[in-house]
């Protein structure tokens, strides 16, 4: 096998497999091996855009998740992520030659990087909900998405400068929140200074030099501090490891943002952590540090007590070090800085060949899971986003019950947001709001450690006011539900009036079955939906009624002959449609030739295609003619229909009131409620296709209607031309 140039630390399959093995002796090599070789024969002769070949980038990224301690599922998937989108790698040779479980988690990685999310707001919300359901089906998806992200930024300078751009924003805005949602905070600091770089060179340039002509008084004093604070743990018999660092450019920025102070004062820059053997010694060590250095008030935080809800747990105290330096101290046991370092890595992290399982790790499919289900159905896309960002940045304060619970909420929360936090009805009902015994305004901004009452009062209902003054994502969203839904009702009465109307007028009933397929070719979440639309004025019964019942008169335009209907074949040549697939104008199509058979036309996604891979020579390029085409393509239906008087002359009847020709019929199966057959159907084009089968699913003697395909069929008709 080749060497690999620009991948560090990883360059041959051998160096990857001993970073595996460094941390679980019982990995699998082979597996590891073969996936190597299967992704560096897959993308022989690709190069990224700075010229380096392609496989570089798999293995960098199987390396970041190496460095977790991933298990080998997810260390393979890395090595294969790009096959399914940028090589002819299927998904059947994927679940062939590595199982159903590496087969889904490429699949699963290469549909969220089909998601091209952009600044785009409504594109982010459906991005954002499509991104959780993938996370909440498996989270080593998500994780080898963020590795992914995070080696693409770090080799971004290779791209145009737009595209750059775009990369950074969708980082800043949505992957690096995520990675620290989901306890990654070393991949969110990079990736926002991997952004920030890109975004704002010269704030960023500004930061740097101000820290250079620092650097040499920092690095002094990261030494000093450092050997201080062992040295007062030696004297207690405390032993712990501590470790100094200075933050990365982007967080000092964001800190100069929010805080009125100088660089010089700013406590964020110098960062000290002690890691010690058990949570008691985590409160020792917080005593001998406040006995040594004067604290600073208002800087304390415990989140060992009150964890973070993606499980972060440690003590942060700033105190006033050497020279009057305010400086920040964590202090965490080792099961704790494991789980602050790697987040949900932790859940699939390796020890000496054995999974690793943290008590400390909380599982983020919970979260994901009620993030997804609180705002399904009938949300704004922007609603969804904001809430979404909201949840994702939110810098936790605590406040109690007078029962004594806890209730965490983002910083900046009000008395609006803890009651909705409690219980939905508790906030639709909310009146008023004592905060340590003191009535105050609902508008007030709580703090930590306060106890709050929420006051109810029956028969009250949300004020549109509300929606200013709550902070998080699950108060707006249950505000704004319930004001829509005050009118609701009465909507639903008129629009069911109006649709009983329209529907008359064109000699049909506006029935349950009716009004359900309309709202589904609509994109509307239900009946209910259709009819409040049709009472609030958002949509005309008109559209509903067309939309099931369209007028049959073909548009104008020269009738095409069908001697001439697919475009490519070349003069003379004969051509036949391929019954395995039944392709009709409309359709994207492309041809195979025969020897003495002329060209056999498939649907673009017909499975049969499968067996012509090796073949390129034999495949064509080809479209319909552009007309009007005569009904001539034959379409079998497969329908599951109700076993009463008259519904298969109904079924007849409404076929030939879509000007379509019945060719065919075979019964399949005969139960006492309820008949499945196969329709032939002559029909004009894709468009007919979607009428004939919206028509039917209207009907409620129709239980299912689909297209059936068959590949064990045969593959030709007779031939035109």
């Amino acid at each position: 096998m080749a060497t690999i140039p620009g991948a560090a630390l990883a360059a041959t399959p051998d160096d990857l497999v001993a970073l595996v093995r460094g941390y679980n002796p019982r990995s699998n090599e082979a597996l590891i091996r073969k996936a190597w070789a299967f992704g560096d024969r897959m993308h022989d002769g690709q190069l990224r855009k700075s010229g380096e070949p392609y496989f570089t980038h798999p293995v960098a990224v199987a390396r970041i998740l190496a460095d977790q301690r991933m298990d080998d599922a997810t260390i393979v998937t890395a090595l294969l992520h790009d096959t399914l989108e940028d090589t002819k790698a299927s998904y059947a040779q994927l679940e062939r030659e590595f199982g159903p479980e590496i087969a889904e988690l490429v699949e699963g990685v290469t549909n969220l990087t089909k998601m091209q999310i952009r600044s785009d707001e409504t594109r982010q919300a459906e991005n954002f909900r499509k991104l959780f359901m993938a996370t909440s089906r498996d989270l080593r998806v998500t994780l080898v998405k963020l590795a992914d992200r995070l080696h693409n930024m770090r080799t971004i300078r290779s791209m145009k400068s737009e595209k750059q751009a775009q990369k950074a924003r969708e980082t800043m805005d949505i992957y690096a929140p995520l990675a620290g949602r989901m306890g990654m905070q070393w991949m969110r600091e990079e990736l926002e200074d991997l952004s920030f770089k890109v975004l704002m060179p010269e704030a960023r340039q500004s930061v740097i030099r101000r820290f250079l002509t620092l650097q040499d008084e920092t690095d002094t004093v990261i030494k000093k501090i450092v050997e201080d604070i062992r040295e007062v743990l030696r004297r207690e018999g405390i032993e712990a490891e501590v470790t100094g660092r200075a933050k990365k450019p982007y967080s000092i920025w964001r800190k100069l943002q929010t805080k009125d102070q100088a660089f010089s004062r700013l406590s964020d820059i110098y960062g000290f952590r002690i890691i010690c053997g058990a949570a008691p010694d985590c409160y020792r060590i917080l005593g001998v540090v406040h006995q040594r250095w004067r604290a600073v008030p208002g800087r304390f935080k415990d989140y060992i007590s009150q964890p973070k809800s993606n499980g972060y747990r440690s003590i942060h105290t700033t105190v006033s070090g050497r020279d009057g330096k305010q400086v920040e101290i964590q202090v965490r046991t080792q099961e704790m800085h494991e789980v602050a370092e790697s987040g949900v890595a932790a859940h699939w992290s390796y020890k000496d060949g054995v999974r690793s399982e943290n008590r400390f790790a909380v599982d983020p499919v919970r979260w994901i899971a009620q993030m997804t289900e609180r705002f399904e159905g009938g949300e704004d896309h922007d609603e969804f986003l904001e809430a979404v960002k909201l949840e994702m940045y939110q810098d936790q304060v605590f406040c109690f019950t007078p029962k004594g619970h806890v209730i965490p909420l983002p910083r900046g929360a009000t008395p609006i947001d803890f009651a909705y936090a409690i219980h939905t009805r508790i906030g639709h009902a909310c009146v008023g709001a004592k905060v340590d015994g003191v009535r105050v305004p609902l508008y007030s901004r709580l703090k930590n450690g306060q106890m709050v009452e929420i006051i109810t009062a029956e028969g009250q209902t949300p004020q549109a006011t509300w929606i200013g003054i709550a902070v998080t994502g699950r108060a707006k969203s249950a505000i704004r539900r319930a004001l829509r839904e005050e009118d609701r009702e009465r909507f639903i009465k008129l629009g069911a009036e109006l649709a009983r109307v329209a529907f008359e007028n064109v000699g049909k009933k506006a029935t349950d079955k009716a009004l359900r397929t309309a709202a589904k070719a609509l994109g509307l979440d239900g009946e209910e939906d259709l009819l409040a639309r049709l009472g609030s004025a958002e949509l005309t019964a008109r559209e509903v009624v067309r939309v099931l019942y369209p007028d049959l008169a073909q548009r104008a335009g020269e009738e095409v002959d069908e001697r001439k209907a697919v475009v490519g074949v070349a003069p003379g040549q004969a051509y036949r449609r391929a019954l395995c697939c039944q392709p009709v104008p409309g359709e994207r199509i492309v041809g195979i030739t025969h020897r003495g058979q002329g060209v056999v036309v498939h649907a673009i996604d017909c499975p049969a295609l499968v067996d012509y891979e090796e073949q390129p020579d034999r495949w064509l390029d080809l479209h319909w003619q552009e007309g009007n085409h005569r009904p001539v393509n034959t379409v079998t239906l497969e329908l599951t229909i109700s076993n009463g008087p008259g519904v298969l002359g109904r079924i007849c009847t409404l076929i030939g009131e879509q000007s379509a020709n019945i060719s065919d019929l075979q019964f399949t199966d005969r139960k006492p409620d309820y008949y499945r057959l196969l329709v032939d159907v002559d029909l004009r084009n894709a468009e007919h296709l979607h009428r004939v089968m919206t028509a039917l699913d209207a009907e409620s003697s129709v239980s299912s209607v689909a297209r059936h395909r068959d590949p064990r069929r045969a593959t030709v008709t007779p031939p035109r031309g």
